[in-house]
């Protein structure tokens, strides 16, 4: 098995730094390999602690009296110098759990109040977003959205858009926007199931 050998943190950043890595692969050759954290030293790294403690929340909400529109942000990305579809999301404050992240997260980003609702684990518990460069790992809320949309929680840096997608919008995006990875497939999912049940993706009994 490939192991590493030394970390050393190159960057001081408050919300992302990075990592470089002195590995060995299991032939013996020796490597330099780059990671992306949100840890703040070598020891919170997920590589020491073997922790997959959630470091965001993504939010998957249906809004409307037939939840019949699903809550997405556009929102402008840096990284691609261009607009992007995701799902509302944020990072999880210290001292505070996943789903009360999701609904600070909800209500800075669109203004709306979100309502959880409680699902089995294993729809819900914190995965790997992009395991080549990262150790991020997110974990999913579902639940239901209502109230006025606002910008007011919104901060300067933010340049975000709220679109609440029936199917028809929904199509449209996956054939002809920028989409994160996470947020087409569960537009997916929202697509394809039941009208008349709501999350039945989730196997809700």
């Amino acid at each position: 098995m490939s192991k590493i050998e030394k970390v050393t943190k190159t960057t001081d950043n408050r919300f992302l730094n990075m990592y470089d890595l002195d590995t060995v692969t299991k032939t013996g050759h020796k490597a330099l390999y780059h990671v992306a954290s949100r840890a703040k030293d070598v020891s919170e790294l997920k590589l020491n602690t073997h922790i997959n403690k959630p470091d965001g929340v993504i939010i998957y909400a249906l809004y409307g009296e037939k939840r019949d529109r699903v809550v997405l942000i556009r929102q402008y990305r840096f990284s691609i110098g261009d607009y992007i579809y995701e799902f509302p999301a944020g990072l999880v404050d210290e001292g505070e759990n996943y789903h009360q992240a999701g609904v600070r997260e909800l209500r800075e980003e669109t203004g709306l109040t979100f309502h959880p609702i409680k699902v089995d684990e294993m729809y819900s518990r914190p995965y790997f977003t992009t395991i080549g460069m990262t150790d991020e790992s997110c974990a999913a809320v579902y639940g239901t959205a209502d109230g006025m949309l606002s910008r007011d929680g919104l901060e300067d840096g933010e340049e975000i858009e709220v679109v609440l997608a029936d199917r028809a919008e929904i199509r449209r995006i996956l054939k002809e926007e920028n989409v994160s990875l996470m947020c087409a497939y569960m537009m997916m999912h929202f697509l394809y199931e039941d009208p008349e049940k709501p999350f039945g993706f989730l196997n809700m009994k």
